[in-house]
């Protein structure tokens, strides 16, 4: 079996609650999808929002789903700078003081007090595939990226293990292009 995996770049998105859903697109409305995404029971919608911060906004910017307890908006920090937010880079989920933002659809607009991040680049791993690349939960690695012209050691990468996920790494826009990162972009785990 081989040690490679895929690297998928995650432009922005968000995250939202049901409370969230209801407030922008209406009372009882159901996120409708667009397609799946590699992770199992993640998808992308066709609903999308205007994520406003204190200098510009970001309009259409995807909602993935399925809903979550919590609102988490997933910038690049280019585009956070760009719209004014400080954002800190946080592993998914970890919103507590995070950057504030204005969400605005259809039917209304939602003010997030906190919820505005930069994903930290991670790797989706079952355990089998943890055991053989020998990682566990939560240890951070670096990765290395071949690409044409612009290959790269991409360091503080956490490694996430659930029997729900598929072997894949996630880093943002911003990190794509630093190493030009093409459609079937593979990376490996690399001892500094």
């Amino acid at each position: 079996m081989s040690k490679e995996f895929i690297v998928e770049t995650s432009a922005r998105h968000v995250h939202v609650t049901k409370e969230t859903l209801a407030v922008l697109f209406g009372e009882g409305h159901e996120l409708t999808k667009k397609k799946d995404l590699s992770q199992p029971g993640q998808f992308a919608c066709e609903e999308r929002v205007t994520v406003v911060g204190p200098k510009k906004e970001l309009p259409n910017v995807s909602i993935l789903g399925p809903c979550r307890s919590a609102d988490q908006i997933e910038l690049s920090a280019t585009d956070a700078r760009s719209i004014g937010i400080a954002a800190p880079v946080r592993e998914s989920g970890d919103v507590k003081d995070s950057g504030a933002c204005k969400l605005v659809g259809p039917c209304g607009e939602v003010e997030v007090k906190e919820g505005v991040i930069v994903a930290k680049r991670h790797i989706h791993l079952t355990p089998a595939d943890a055991e053989e690349l020998g990682v566990t939960n939560g240890e951070i690695v670096a990765v290395k990226i071949d690409s044409e012209n612009r290959s790269a050691i991409l360091g503080d990468t956490v490694c996430r293990v659930s029997e729900s996920y598929v072997r894949a790494m996630h880093i943002d826009t911003d990190e794509s292009n630093a190493v030009g990162a093409g459609r079937n972009q593979m990376g490996t785990i690399v001892k500094i």
